[in-house]
């Protein structure tokens, strides 16, 4: 796990000069100088989260967000929040695959685990994220918002567009044999926390016995207008295997 970077440059400690595009680069770049210290890639990288001050900032930082991933885009979350340290415009941070392991571990077991990105046309596509991404025994769902087979915004209140969120998490959890009892934490983000308890409702009509760990995090805003955003990590207890 690596702790969120700002877009500082390490050479100065200062921000970086120009916009969000800018800025994204930075907290990219001071990300793949920490992965590089410890012998891996940003092809390594199954999860991220990218917080914004300003949504409309998102397409700028999609311009130059794929450069950096030159495999496979991992699993992706875009969190509008209030304000950053320092006046950013952007802040980023990372899960990573680390296949071999921290010991003690014995040499013969220390091959590398396969990472397996997967996509599904049973739920809406997003270009700059794979839905989602196993590594050993979790897969990472990228945030889903409530959009319907057609790509468009469900109708309805917080209730609604929460139902579609899960069903969409529900299509792509599946779409990899497993269930929804198998999702061990599920997180809510809310452009207005008084709907709290109608995504309850959506959250306890999905999973009617074993409840996940779970967080509601209010937002500034959502892409598409959207009241309610969910990602989530599920239980992969077969594992993935280590590499050829």
């Amino acid at each position: 796990n690596l702790s969120a970077q700002l877009p500082i440059d390490p050479a100065t400690g200062a921000l970086v000069a120009g916009g969000a595009k800018e800025q994204a680069a930075q907290c990219l770049t001071n990300i793949k100088a920490i992965l590089e210290s410890i012998g891996h890639a940003m092809d390594d990288v199954v999860r991220i989260t990218v917080f914004l001050k300003d949504l409309s900032d998102l397409d700028a930082v999609n311009e130059v967000y794929p450069t950096f991933f030159p495999g496979y885009l991992p699993a992706r979350s875009v969190v509008p929040v209030a304000d950053l340290p320092l006046g950013a415009l952007v802040q980023i941070e990372a899960v990573v695959s680390h296949g071999d392991g921290t010991p003690p571990q014995p040499p013969e077991d220390a091959a590398k685990l396969v990472i397996e990105p997967h996509n599904t046309d049973t739920a809406p596509q997003d270009p700059f994220s794979t839905q989602t991404v196993a590594f050993s025994h979790y897969n990472h769902i990228s945030a889903q918002l409530p959009l319907d087979a057609s790509g468009a915004l469900v109708a309805g209140d917080a209730k609604e567009q929460a139902a579609q969120c899960l069903a969409n998490v529900k299509a792509i959890v599946e779409s990899v044999d497993h269930v929804m009892d198998d999702v061990v934490r599920v997180n809510y983000y809310l452009t207005n926390l008084a709907d709290a308890d109608a995504v309850g409702e959506a959250h306890t009509a999905a999973f009617p016995g074993y409840k996940p760990a779970g967080r509601i995090v209010g937002v500034s805003a959502l892409p598409g207008g959207a009241l309610v955003q969910v990602d989530a990590v599920v239980s992969n207890a077969e594992g993935t295997p280590p590499q050829a």
